[in-house]
This record gives structure tokens, C-alpha cells and sequence, in this order.
């Protein structure tokens, strides 16, 4: 009740507002809880949870070999990278290190991965702003890497083509045509994408000076990936903690200083350009040789024993993902625990967005590129 003749004070009188979780509209199954006053943002609540299928305690109750297929579904745009993750701890407490030619694969998988998952974030992030057009050529490009893990693996998205010692099966002349093709014909395609975005002056004026991300903020909050490097700091796990044969590699870590939503977005589109960089030159350099290591073919049969605990950080599209495994010598892990690059960089987004216009916390968030299947777990 207000007593006639009482000021209000119309700073607290905030409106509470719950967006989400519905997909895709919010990258998957997000809740924002946000307050506003008026059309201004003043505190945004992320509310996570709604994908949890308990992931890390099945992988603990199940083989080593046959917990892949959890990893597959964590980041399931981009599952190529989850499986690396995932077997890089385990190959290290089982002693059963990949052949160097399915190093070669994995790293060629990865990066067409990369690649993809960048595909899908550029294509949502349009939708986000309300542009139709580049989704569909995102995903029309998309669609020519996901015909390729259909050739290795059977499987569009959740590949499981990965596996403990190297991969599942070899690629082939035509395999490897099909790959040749499309490092060459994507650069202009990528190009044309490109243009759609950035020739938009309503897209410019909506992302650039919006959503600007500190570096010592990034750093505070654990924000890895294209978040991170588009603030300025220069990590990738590839070049600080190389793994696989990406030492033996030359390609550049996209970076930018202007630490806003455009930087983000630039810093995906060059990341995709080095990806076909790396992609090039493995083609050129994938050495013969057994494409499984042998040790493993023979054991996957009789379940292979590991001990001790092992720690893995690889780069996947969304930033650092960590593997942390603990053996007790059984045929299944103790533990396993993730470390989750977009779990981070979705922690930031209260930061973010404080005291933006609400139209201003879509694209922001979009920036952040969530999949909450690696959120939730």
C-alpha cells in the first residue's frame, strides 16, 4: 500500500523477468532470470540444470572404452573435441598412446570439428539478431564437413569415431579427396559469409562496443577460447600445452584488443581460417601406418585396466576443455570430472550484461556460444 502524498522510489521498482529455457531460443535449455528497469538490465540470474543426464558418474559405472558415447553428448555440435578430450586422460592412465597416423586423423577431425561448431554458433548468432539468410549458409557448409563423419564414422553428429588408441577406421583416397575439396572451395564460402554479417550496418551497430569483456575479468572468471583471445589474452592449449602433433604445425592464434561482442565474432570466423590452415598441411603430412594401436585392439576384448590419475586439457570451439580421470586399476575410472569451457564463459554473462539494454543481453549472450550439453553434464 501507498500512503497518499509518499514519493516512490522508481530506481527499486524492478520488473522480474524469466526468459527461457526454451530451445533454441536460448542456446538450449537456458533460464535467465532477469530484473529490468524499464528496458535496462540491472541483474541477470543463469539458471542451469534442465539438460543434467549425470554424464561423469555413468562414465564411472561403465568401461573405459564404452564411455565415449557420454562425451559425444556433452558438446554435441562439436563431439569430435569431446572424444579427444576424453581419451587423452585415458590413454594416459591405460599406457595405450594413438599410432602417429591416427594423431594425424584426430587432428584433421578436430579442426573440421572446429570449424562445424563455428558454423552453428555464426548461423544461431544470426538468428539471435534476427538474420535469416546466413543461417542457411552456415548450415549448407556445415552440412558438407557432417557428410564427411559420415564417411569415417557412420554417424552425422554423435560420430563415436574416436577410440582409445587411435580411431575407429582409416581414412581412405576418397575420404581424403572429399576433405581436399573442401579446404579448397570453403575459404570463398567462408568469405561470403563473412561479408553477410559484417556488410550489415545494423550488425555492426548492434555488437561493436557491446558486451565489453576485461582481460582480468576473463582471467578471474576461468573464460577460455574465443572469449578469452578476443580480450586480448593470447592462450590457446594447442601452442601453450601442444597435444597430438599440432607442435608440428604452423598456424597463428587469432587475437583481439577490442574485447567486445565484434571481437568475438571476428576472432571465430579467423579461427576457422586457421582451422583449413591446419587442415592443409595435415592432408600433406598424414604419414602411413597402423591407424589403431594394436595393444588396444587386442585388450578392448578381454576390458582394459588402468592406474593412477591423469589430468588432459585440449582446445575445443568453445575453450579449455579438461579431462581429469582417477584409476583404481579396475576395468572402469574411479572418477571423472570435467572441467567445461562454456560453463565458464556462461558465468561471465552477469558481468556482461549489467546495466545493458535487455535487446543488447541477446547478443551477448549469443557471443558467449552455449551448448548445454557440456553446461549441465
Amino acid at each position: 500500500m501507498v500512503v497518499e502524498g509518499e514519493k516512490i522510489d522508481q530506481s527499486k521498482e524492478w520488473v522480474e523477468l524469466n526468459i527461457g529455457p526454451q530451445h533454441p531460443s536460448t542456446h538450449g535449455v537456458l533460464r535467465l532470470r532477469v530484473k529490468l528497469d524499464g528496458e535496462t538490465v540491472k541483474e541477470v540470474e543463469p539458471i542451469i540444470g534442465y539438460l543434467h543426464r549425470n554424464a561423469e558418474k555413468l562414465c564411472e559405472m561403465d568401461y573405459y572404452c564404452d564411455s565415449l558415447i557420454y562425451f559425444d553428448r556433452m558438446d554435441y555440435v562439436g563431439a569430435m573435441n569431446m572424444e579427444l578430450g576424453y581419451l587423452e586422460a585415458a590413454e594416459k592412465v591405460l599406457g595405450i598412446p594413438p599410432p602417429e597416423r591416427a594423431q594425424w586423423i584426430r587432428v584433421i577431425m578436430a579442426e573440421l570439428n572446429r570449424i562445424a561448431a563455428h558454423l552453428v554458433w555464426a548461423g544461431a548468432f544470426g538468428l539471435d539478431l534476427g538474420m535469416l539468410t546466413p543461417f542457411f549458409y552456415c548450415f549448407i557448409e556445415r552440412e558438407k564437413i557432417l557428410r564427411i563423419f559420415t564417411a569415417v564414422s557412420g554417424s552425422r553428429q554423435q560420430t563415436n569415431y574416436m577410440s582409445i588408441g587411435g580411431v575407429y577406421q582409416d581414412i581412405d583416397d576418397q575420404i581424403i579427396y572429399d576433405i581436399d575439396q573442401f579446404t579448397e572451395e570453403f575459404p570463398k564460402k567462408l568469405e561470403e559469409i563473412f561479408n553477410t554479417f559484417v556488410k550489415n550496418d545494423i550488425f555492426i551497430s548492434r555488437n561493436k562496443g557491446v558486451g565489453i569483456l576485461e582481460p582480468e575479468v576473463a582471467i578471474e572468471y576461468g573464460v577460455t577460447g574465443p572469449m578469452l583471445r578476443a580480450s586480448g589474452v593470447e592462450y590457446d592449449v594447442r601452442k601453450a600445452e601442444p597435444y597430438l602433433v599440432y607442435d608440428k604445425l604452423n598456424f597463428d592464434i587469432p587475437v583481439s584488443f577490442k574485447k567486445d561482442n565484434l571481437a568475438r565474432f571476428l576472432v571465430r570466423f579467423e579461427e576457422m581460417r586457421q582451422s583449413i590452415r591446419i587442415i592443409k598441411q595435415a592432408i600433406k603430412k598424414i604419414p602411413d601406418g597402423p591407424y589403431f594401436n594394436p595393444k588396444a585392439k587386442k585388450s578392448l576384448m578381454i576390458r582394459l585396466r588402468g592406474e593412477g590419475e591423469a589430468y588432459a586439457r585440449t582446445e575445443s570451439s568453445k575453450g579449455e576443455f579438461g579431462v581429469y580421470i582417477v584409476a583404481d586399476g579396475s576395468v572402469k575410472p574411479y572418477r571423472v570430472h570435467v572441467r567445461s569451457p562454456a560453463m565458464r564463459n556462461l558465468s561471465v554473462l552477469p558481468y556482461l550484461a549489467k546495466d545493458v539494454m535487455i535487446a543488447d543481453l541477446f547478443s551477448i549472450s549469443g557471443t558467449t556460444d552455449l551448448v548445454f550439453g557440456e553446461v549441465d553434464r
